[in-house]
This record gives structure tokens, sequence and C-alpha cells, in this order.
């Protein structure tokens, strides 16, 4: 199953919540992302049936495995890519609220690469920089 932007969102709250909190409600979810309960039945549902979120009798929501997976990837690319707007003169809400927005489409390639510069590793040599 393919996640969408909205997925990935649930799963990073989840996420969030659950390093704030030991236990983690779709009330919760919903209260934290200003949701509507039916919205978060229906997301919480098909994130189900995709095999990333599990709830106990409690009605307790956990990450599976792939749920934490997909979530520890977006919380990273989030923290990074506000560090880094902010890095470059970015007042802090804008920069928050941007990276809410690029984390879900930024390359793999482009955010390692970024990473990486703001890591201080540099960058990677590119192909026609190789040796003779």
């Amino acid at each position: 199953m393919h996640l969408q932007e909205s997925g990935e969102m649930y799963l990073e709250t989840i996420l969030i919540l659950s390093r704030k909190r030991q236990a983690v409600r779709a009330v919760d979810v919903g209260e934290y992302m200003h949701f509507s309960k039916p919205s978060v039945s229906r997301a919480i549902g098909l994130l189900k049936a995709g095999g990333y979120v599990s709830a106990d009798e409690d009605g307790h929501l956990h990450l599976t495995d792939a749920g934490r997976q997909v979530a520890e990837k977006i919380y990273e690319r989030h923290n990074l890519l506000t560090a880094f707007l902010v890095g470059i003169g970015v007042d802090p809400a804008t920069a928050a609220a941007d990276a809410c927005r690029m984390e879900h489409h930024i390359s793999d390639i482009s955010f390692e690469a970024m990473k990486r510069h703001v890591q201080g590793k540099g960058t990677a040599p590119s192909a026609s920089s190789s040796a003779d």
C-alpha cells in the first residue's frame, strides 16, 4: 500500500505523541492534528488495513514496524529541513510549516545530500570528478 501525504502525517503524529505519553488514542491524534473524529477514524482504519498501525483492546494505537519506519523517516526529514531553513535565516514558524510540506515530497537522494551537508560531511563526489 502506497501512503499518501496524509497517511505519513498521521504516522508522524502517532510517533510524536507516543514519545510524549504512554498511550496514544485516536482522539489524541485528532486533537493534535485538529481533525474531526470521523476523519481520524477513517484514516486510522486505512493505516490498520495497510499494516502501519495496530490498536490494543483499550483502543491505544501502536505503530507496526512498517509504520514506525515511515514515521521516523518523515520525522527525521521534518527536523532536518526545519533546522536547515532556520539556519539560512527563515523564521522558526515559517521553517516548520515549510518543512512539513517539503518532508513528503523531497527525494531520498536530495534529502541524503542535504543531510550530509547539514552534518558537515560535505558532498559526495560527482561522476564527472572521478579519478583518472
